[in-house]
């Protein structure tokens, strides 16, 4: 089975919150610690999330079902599009359209009139002037740009996966008025109660969004019967071990700072409050 370690986690800087300032009351549970002005996760938590997410999006699968990845931040978009792909799911990378979930009857028109003017010889394109024709185009190219990740999907999803609940947050809610079941990394500043399957990490760091997103698209392909393409080098023969890292153990979180400095604190710090004022 798919497995997420602690020691991954850590080794993506996955434990670097927002500045306390920022903090959402309600992610309390999730917090280990404070340092230097940050909020540090507890990975404890994580991995435990990540199993339980794990578990919920094989079932998914395994009944047949559908899953639709989100993720529009720039730290995502390569990624969840990468990810998707490889598993077969649908998925959302450019901005969020209003009603996609809510009003997915009209979506399912605008993607049949993507489709028509995709049709080679389609009789639209008859008897255009050339101005005409051109229009045509940027409609053509605005509507693959749009739809390219959720062309094929004819019905609403079984489940949704997303990068940053506070980020997408017009995605959680259509998702949740309609009960689909969410699955959502969420950071310090994020309530967890709105989100079903809360997967408590920093929702900035690309190597976290990827290991984590990595997984889930393992699990998909594991659940539809498809063998796991193994990466290059990851041959890793050892006996298992325990790698459940006692959390509150705060000084081996703290110096994994040194071991990984372009994810230091007080670096991630200023990056995440630039982001914030911006």
């Amino acid at each position: 089975m798919t497995e997420v370690k602690f020691k991954d986690l850590l080794g993506t800087g996955a434990h670097f919150g927002h500045v306390t300032r920022k903090w959402h009351p309600n992610y309390k549970p999730y917090i280990l610690t404070e340092k230097n002005g940050v909020h540090i996760i507890n990975l404890e938590e994580t991995v435990t999330a990540i199993n339980k997410a794990i578990s919920f999006i094989k079932d998914v699968i395994e009944k047949k079902g559908e899953v639709l990845f989100v993720g529009t931040k720039k730290q995502a978009r390569d990624i969840v599009q990468q990810e998707a792909d490889r598993c077969g799911m649908f998925y959302i990378v450019e901005r969020w359209l209003g009603g996609t979930l809510t009003n997915f009857s009209t979506i399912r028109k605008s993607i049949k009139r993507l489709k028509l003017l995709e049709k080679e010889g389609s009789s639209l394109y008859e008897n255009l002037t050339k101005k005409e024709t051109q229009m045509l185009n940027r409609e053509r190219v605005k509507l693959a740009d749009q739809h390219r990740g959720i062309k094929d999907m004819r019905r609403l999803p079984d489940a949704v996966i997303v990068v940053d609940a506070n980020y997408e947050g017009t995605a959680i809610r259509e998702a949740a008025s309609l009960d689909i079941p969410a699955v959502a990394i969420v950071d310090t500043n994020t309530n967890p109660l709105h989100i079903d399957y809360p997967i408590p990490a920093n929702d900035d760091s690309i190597r976290t969004i990827q290991l984590i997103m990595s997984a889930f698209s393992d699990v998909i392909i594991d659940a539809k019967g498809f063998a796991t393409v193994e990466s290059d080098g990851d041959d890793d023969t050892s006996d298992p071990v325990n790698e459940s890292v006692k959390a509150t153990d705060v000084e081996k979180v703290e110096s994994s700072e040194d071991e990984h400095s372009g994810e230091n604190i007080e670096a991630l710090s200023q990056e995440k409050s630039i982001e914030e004022e911006e």
